[in-house]
């Protein structure tokens, strides 16, 4: 089983992406969009203040009728973040994120933010893990 650490270390892209708390939701949503997530950390002087995500734009800016281009992310963000640690296997992040209804987590250590792991990170984690045991299984059966 995977922890968070290794899965974080296969992802393509390794960078964190961050605003700050005074950035607008439109400068949020155009990073959104540059780099095709669903979430962005919000950290402020390296500090994990909040996430905010697409969800976070459609429930809090669009059908509350507030403006993206004047609208600092601070007022809409989802401050309290579930976080796990880098030990936290693929299977314990998974069920978390099912039980929440959350599709990104953040991996910490200690204050320091190592990363990101959205639920399609960890649905390529399980796929990859089925295939290498059913390829053990089918090696098994036909020795």
């Amino acid at each position: 089983m995977q922890t968070a650490s290794q899965l974080l270390k296969q992802k393509a892209s390794q960078s964190i992406l961050s605003v700050a708390p005074h950035s607008t939701v439109y400068q949020a949503l155009q990073l959104l969009a540059e780099h095709n997530v669903g979430a962005v950390l919000v950290l402020d002087e390296g500090k994990l203040v909040g996430i905010f995500s697409e969800r976070d734009y459609a429930r809090k800016v669009v059908l509350a009728g507030k403006t993206s281009a004047v609208t600092p992310v601070a007022e809409i963000m989802t401050s309290r973040v579930l976080c796990v640690p880098p030990s936290a296997t693929a299977s314990e992040c998974m069920a978390l994120m099912s039980e929440k209804r959350i599709r990104h987590l953040p991996v910490m250590d200690g204050d320091k933010v190592l990363g990101v792991l959205s639920i399609g990170d960890l649905v390529s984690a399980k796929i990859a893990e089925q295939q290498f045991t059913i390829e053990q299984l089918e090696q098994y059966i036909y020795k």
